[in-house]
């Protein structure tokens, strides 16, 4: 299992996100994902694509991914204009990250439908992937309309994968991306749901291994108790159906439950019982004050199997 790290907005500004993203890469991780936020007062919402287009142009060599851009926001040959776009700028090392999000961002803030998630996502990818790969679309489904052909040199196609938590998403996933991101996904619910019925998808159709990233908040501490409080107060699942669907698999009420908190021994050894229960990579966002993020990013860093 590689461990990667999650790169969030910084409150300092774009120069800040910049900074972590280099950091990030001098600390020899291999790749940094960055999240599309929700567009609101209390959230830092740049644009992910842009971002990871203007971070890689600055720093060499690192992957980096999306995680995740929301679908429905953008026409599907938008997007693929967009990902190729900044594949191009940082020399095909981009991870194109989508996924459906939820009710609340796409019927409540942008007041597109949110009907029959899975069947957008379906007409979404099909028109997507071929896109990306340079080919011909000429599609007309039941929610997506998609004519059309991009040719543009030197901009490799970059791996697609999908936020999938529930079954339909993730036969989806297996059948036509290369694999999933999981947020708020413990142990449990990785072993026995994502990575098998993942894994079956990809089989019946022939395709590699998927690749399955789990995200999830980390931090090397002796005070387990107050950074199980800082994410307690930073997030509640209760209105998001396909998180509190993990949370329940899981068995447990609060998402500080499920995420890696510890001193040294003890995250490194659940970061191995991730990798155990199938996960091909391991993406982590430090929590706690800027100290002990150093310090928790240093041991990620140190990660081996």
């Amino acid at each position: 299992m590689k461990v990667s790290l999650t790169v969030l907005p910084d409150p300092t500004g774009f120069p800040g996100v910049l900074a972590a993203v280099r950091a990030a890469a001098g600390a020899g991780f291999p790749r940094a994902w960055f999240p599309q936020l929700p567009p609101t007062p209390e959230m830092i919402g740049w644009d992910a694509l842009t971002t990871l287009a203007l971070a890689g142009a600055a720093v060499p060599h690192i992957e980096l991914g999306s995680a995740v851009v929301v679908a429905q926001t953008q026409h599907p040959l938008a997007l693929a204009r967009q990902a190729l776009t900044a594949s191009a700028a940082i020399g095909g090392r981009l991870i194109l990250g989508i996924g459906v999000s939820h009710r609340f961002l796409v019927s409540d803030m942008f007041g597109y439908p949110y009907e029959a998630p899975a069947a957008y996502l379906r007409e979404y990818l099909e028109v997507l992937v071929p896109a990306l790969r340079g080919d011909a679309v000429d599609h007309h489904g039941a929610r997506i309309t998609a004519v059309g052909q991009l040719a543009l040199p030197g901009a490799p196609a970059p791996s697609v994968m999908a936020a999938a938590l529930g079954p339909r998403m993730l036969d989806l996933a297996g059948e036509l991306t290369d694999g999933t991101l999981t947020t708020w996904t413990g142990i449990k619910a990785l072993e026995g749901h994502i990575v098998p019925r993942i894994g079956a998808a990809a089989q019946r159709y022939g395709r590699p291994s998927p690749q399955v990233v789990v995200g999830l908040p980390v931090c090397v501490t002796d005070d387990v108790a107050a950074a199980r409080a800082e994410i307690t107060g930073m997030f509640d699942p209760g209105d998001l159906p396909a998180y509190r669907a993990m949370l329940d698999r899981e068995g447990v009420d609060d998402v500080a439950d499920i995420c890696v908190f510890g001193d040294e021994a003890s995250v490194l050894a659940q970061l191995r019982r991730f990798a155990q229960a199938g996960a091909t990579e391991f993406s982590g966002f430090a929590v706690g004050d800027p100290q002990t993020q150093a310090r928790t990013a240093e041991v990620l860093a140190a990660y081996r199997d």
